[in-house]
């Protein structure tokens, strides 16, 4: 059934990628609003919009039940959920679908199974995917846990089996600290995500982060090439490039090839990204998690590889077949994307909302801002500080990272203080440049070059 009228049910930067999308593809849109966000841009761009509740995301764009009655007073027949709020809630889709609505990704069941990381571990092992050394799911007692840590050793990480973000996750090095870490990380999975429940790792010294995006309609899946996400703050990405700098040809084949046979393996269907642990040290590669979604890097993918992954996923979930085989997805050139958030990193990632006074977006070859400003609008407090996405692209590593630092130096975002003079700092520090990174060179690298950071200031937002 093609959808004619399409609700988004999120906000900010990707419920405007979702609009652009949509028209597209000739959909009517329906955008969803708390009363903080009545005059956000996906507001003005919409076909019609509701408002759903006050600020508070648990009283709008967490209320289902408020998502449901806007799309039965409007007449639409399908919903959205982008990424972060109600996009891996297994609970949402299934209400989605019995609802008589169509539900732009993957059914509950695989939300459930691939969402919950202790059972997205046991499928991948049963589909033959190499997997961090660990417990095979979720641990049910103290007793198991203390045995898994003796057979794998430490340093341990502890992690919560729902959600993501961060949150619920600890090292441990030795049996007392992860005792008293156990503890930590069950608490907050359970404040964070209504799950306490936990599973461990084996920590992987100087890991890179590697991801492969892959496409499927419930019977057939293909890949489009994979992303490097290793410049993370408190596991948190903030620089992402497709493709991996340091992949060979042949790895990056039995990566992705297996990112396929895990999908197939589910029935997967929408879009998804299968996230793995690379040490480059020995070549080995390791599944750590899959998210049942489109994810805030998806832009860079799109522009290697020439698919627009947002309107391919809207065409699936209407009961369309892939649009693209296997062979005839390319991967071209090298495509880099920063995260601009309405952050000082000069003052430890202060967050500071406030109205946009003025606003230049970067332009010209090869470059890409995604976004949800405009000049005069106002950031409010209440949610993530992501203002936009800047994304470039060119024909090797080299020359994108030349494009993003000169696309660096036209962004203006008038007003607000934002993450702009890190990633100038960054694309033009020499590890970064011959990608010598890993998922824990940010951290100390931003305790050195704090002055740097706050020299930086005087240079624009």
């Amino acid at each position: 059934m093609a959808i004619r009228k399409l609700l988004i049910a999120n906000r900010g930067e990707i419920a405007v990628r979702i609009i652009r999308a949509a028209r597209e593809l000739g959909i009517a849109t329906v955008q969803v609003h708390s009363a903080a966000d009545a005059d956000m841009l996906a507001v003005k761009m919409a076909d019609e919009a509701v408002h759903i509740g006050p600020p508070h995301a648990a009283k709008s764009y967490l209320n289902i039940e408020a998502i449901l009655a806007a799309a039965r007073q409007t007449g639409a027949d399908a919903i959205h959920p982008g990424y972060g709020f109600l996009a891996e809630n297994a609970g949402f889709a299934d209400a989605v679908e019995a609802a008589g609505l169509i539900f732009v990704g993957p059914t509950g069941d695989q939300i459930r199974t691939m969402g919950d990381k202790a059972m997205a571990r046991k499928a991948a092992l049963k589909a033959g995917v190499p997997c961090v050394p660990g417990s095979d799911g979720r641990i049910d007692s103290p007793e198991e846990a203390r045995a898994i840590a003796r057979d794998i050793g430490f340093p341990l990480m502890i992690k919560a089996a729902a959600g993501g973000g961060g949150r619920g996750i600890r090292i441990a090095s030795d049996p007392e600290e992860f005792e008293a870490l156990m503890a930590q990380a069950s608490a907050e999975a359970k404040a964070a995500f209504g799950d306490g429940g936990l599973y461990v790792e084996k920590v992987i010294e100087r890991a890179r982060h590697i991801e492969v995006q892959v496409l499927a309609d419930g019977e057939n899946a293909v890949h489009c090439y994979e992303r490097e996400c290793s410049l993370q703050r408190r596991r948190q990405k903030v620089w992402e490039e497709a493709p991996a700098p340091t992949l060979s040809p042949a790895l990056r084949e039995k990566l992705c090839a297996s990112a396929v046979a895990l999908a197939r393996a589910v029935n997967y269907r929408g879009a998804g990204t299968i996230e793995y642990l690379y040490d480059d040290r020995t070549g080995e590669f390791y599944f750590i998690e899959m998210n049942t979604r489109i994810q805030v890097e998806h832009p860079v993918t799109e522009m290697i590889t020439g698919i627009d992954l947002v309107r391919e996923m809207i065409r699936i979930a209407g009961g369309a077949r892939l649009s693209y085989s296997q062979s005839e997805i390319g991967l071209k050139g090298a495509a880099i994307e920063v995260r601009i958030n309405a952050e000082d990193p000069a003052k430890n990632f202060l967050p500071g909302p406030g109205p946009i006074t003025a606003l230049t977006v970067p332009g010209g070859a090869g470059t890409r801002f995604d976004t949800m400003l405009y000049q005069g609008y106002t950031v409010p407090p209440f949610y993530d500080s992501l203002l936009g996405k800047l994304i470039v692209w060119d024909e090797t590593r080299e020359g994108a990272i030349a494009r993003m630092a000169r696309a660096l130096g036209e962004l203006d975002v008038g007003g607000l203080k934002t993450t702009r003079p890190l990633f100038a700092l960054l694309a033009a520090d020499p590890d970064v440049r011959a990608a010598k990174v890993h998922t824990r060179w940010l951290e100390p690298w931003l305790e050195e070059n704090q002055q740097r950071l706050q020299e930086q200031e005087g240079t624009g937002s």
